[in-house]
C-alpha cells in the first residue's frame, strides 16, 4: 500500500506541476477560458475525451457492469454520440462565433435577460459536474486508501482547484493530456487484461455469468432511451463540453479529432462494463455495488500497478471535475457578474477569483451529497429539462420569444425537480416530463406573445 500511495502522490505532484505551467501560458483572459482558441488534433482529441470520462463514466459504468453486464456500456455509448454529432455538426458554427459559453447564443437569438436565466441553469449543472468527479474522488481514495472521506474530499479535489484556479484551460488542456494517457493505460491495458487474467480468461467469463449479462439490452429500452435523452442531448448544449470546442484551432481539428474522441468514449465504456463484470465474477456478493470498481482494484492487482490503476480513475475523475469547475465559474464571470458591475467585462484576475470561490463551493457540496450517478443525473436532468427546448427554438424556430424561453427553463427545471423528489433521481419521469412541460409551455408562449422586433437570428 505505500508504494501504491508513493505512485499516487507522484502523479498528484505532477497535475500542480503542470498546473504551474499552465499558469505561465496564461497570459490573457481568452488564454484562461479557452486556452487562445488554439488546440491542435492531439491535444484537442484528449482533452475532449477526458473532459467527457469521468467518475460517474468511470465508477458508474463499472457499477453498471457489475449488475447489469455488457449492457452496462450505453451511458458512454450516449456520451460519445454526443461528442460525435457536437463536432461533426455543430463545430463549425460555434467556432465562427467565437464565444466563451452556451449562454451567449440564448442573447443572440433572444436578449440579455434569457441569457441570465439560462446562465443559472448552466452554473447549477456545470457546479454538480464538478461535485460528481471530486465525491467519486474522494469515494475511491476513502476506500483504497482508508482515510476519512472528507479528507479524501479535501485533498484529491484540492489538487484540482488549485492547478485549475492558477491556470485555467491550459492547465486543464495540458493535465487532460497526461490524465488521458494514464487513464488509457491504466484502465485498458492494465486493470481489465489483469480482471480477465484472474477470472480464466473470456471463455470462463461467459461461463460464470448468465447469458443475459451478455446482451446489450438487458439494462431495459426504457433505460437506454433515457441515457440518450439525458446524456446525448446533455453533451450537445453543457457549457463545459462547448468550452473544449472553442479551444479548437480549426473547424477541421474540431471536426476529425472530436469525432476520435467520440468513438474512444465508446470503447472506453465497453472496457468499463467488461471490468464490472469481472468483478461480478470475482466479487459476487459485495454489499454496496457503488464500491465495484474500487473492490476489484484492491481485490485484483498487486502493489504498485494498483497505484497506477487508482492514478488512471483519479484522472478520469480530476479531468471532469476540473472542467465543471472551470465551466461554473466561467458562466459566472462571463455571463452573470457583468450585469452586476453595469456591463464591465470580466479580466483574468476576477476569472480566477471565481475559480477559486467555484472550486471551494464543489468541495463543500460534495462533503455533503453522496451518490455519484444520483448526482450526475440531477445535473443533466435540469440541464436537458430546463436549456434543451429554448436552445433548439433559438436555432430552428424564427417565432420563438424570450418570455417563452424564460418560461420553459423555468418549468422545466421545476417539473424535472418535483419528479426527482417524488420518483428517486433514477426514474425515467423527471427527464421525459420537463421536456414535455418545456416544449408546450415554449410553443404556447411563443404563440401568445409577440417577437420583439429587435430579437437577433443566429450566424
Amino acid at each position: 500500500m505505500a508504494l501504491d500511495i508513493f505512485v499516487v502522490l507522484i502523479y498528484a505532484a505532477g497535475m500542480l506541476l503542470l498546473g504551474w505551467y499552465g499558469m505561465r501560458r496564461a497570459k490573457s483572459h481568452e488564454d484562461f477560458l479557452v486556452a487562445g482558441r488554439n488546440l491542435g488534433p492531439a491535444f484537442y482529441m484528449g482533452t475532449m475525451a477526458a473532459t467527457v470520462l469521468g467518475g460517474a463514466s468511470t465508477v458508474g459504468t463499472v457499477r453498471l457492469g457489475y449488475v447489469h453486464g455488457i449492457s452496462g456500456f450505453w451511458l458512454c455509448a450516449a456520451l460519445g454520440a454526443g461528442i460525435i454529432v457536437l463536432n461533426l455538426f455543430l463545430a463549425k458554427p460555434l467556432l465562427k462565433l467565437r464565444i466563451f459559453t452556451v449562454t451567449q447564443i440564448l442573447e443572440r437569438r433572444y436578449n440579455p435577460m434569457a441569457r441570465q436565466a439560462s446562465a443559472v441553469i448552466m452554473f447549477a449543472y456545470a457546479l454538480m459536474i464538478g461535485v460528481v468527479s471530486t465525491l467519486a474522488i474522494g469515494t475511491v481514495m476513502e476506500v483504497l486508501f482508508g482515510l476519512p472521506f472528507w479528507v479524501s474530499v479535501l485533498l484529491g479535489g484540492g489538487v484540482v482547484v488549485v492547478y485549475s484556479t492558477i491556470g485555467g484551460m491550459w492547465s486543464l488542456t495540458l493535465t487532460d493530456i497526461v490524465q488521458f494517457i494514464i487513464k488509457t493505460v491504466g484502465l485498458m491495458f492494465l486493470l481489465l487484461p489483469i480482471c480477465l487474467y484472474r477470472v480464466g480468461g473470456w471463455d470462463e467469463l461467459v461461463a460464470k455469468l448468465p447469458e443475459t449479462a451478455f446482451n446489450f439490452t438487458t439494462i431495459g429500452y426504457d433505460t437506454i432511451i433515457t441515457y440518450f435523452l439525458i446524456y446525448f442531448f446533455g453533451i450537445l448544449i453543457g457549457q463545459d463540453i462547448w468550452q473544449r470546442v472553442f479551444t479548437a484551432r480549426s473547424e477541421g481539428v474540431a471536426k476529425y479529432a472530436g469525432t476520435v474522441a467520440g468513438v474512444y468514449c465508446v470503447i472506453y465504456g465497453l472496457v468499463g462494463a467488461l471490468i464490472g463484470m469481472c468483478a461480478k465474477v470475482l466479487l459476487p456478493d459485495l454489499d454496496n455495488v457503488n464500491n465495484a470498481f474500487a473492490a476489484i482494484v484492491q481485490a485484483s492487482l498487486p502493489d504498485g500497478i494498483r497505484g497506477l490503476v487508482i492514478a488512471a480513475a483519479l484522472a478520469a475523475m480530476m479531468s471532469t471535475a476540473s472542467a465543471g469547475l472551470l465551466a461554473a465559474s466561467t458562466t459566472i464571470s462571463e455571463d452573470l457578474l457583468p450585469k452586476l458591475r453595469g456591463g464591465k467585462e470580466s479580466t483574468l484576475g476576477i476569472s480566477r477569483l471565481f475559480t477559486l470561490l467555484t472550486g471551494i463551493a464543489v468541495l463543500v457540496i460534495a462533503l455533503i451529497v453522496n451518490d455519484v450517478l444520483g448526482a450526475l443525473t440531477l445535473a443533466y436532468n435540469l440541464l436537458v429539462g430546463g436549456m434543451l427546448i429554448p436552445l433548439l427554438g433559438a436555432v430552428y424556430w424564427k417565432r420563438a420569444t424570450t418570455a417563452a424561453a424564460i418560461a420553459s427553463m423555468f418549468l422545466g427545471c421545476i417539473t424535472a425537480l418535483v419528479f426527482m423528489f417524488t420518483d428517486g433521481l433514477e426514474a425515467n419521469t423527471p427527464i421525459y416530463y420537463s421536456l414535455a412541460v418545456g416544449l408546450v409551455s415554449f410553443v404556447v408562449v411563443s404563440l401568445l406573445s409577440r417577437r420583439p422586433e429587435a430579437a437577433g437570428e443566429l450566424a
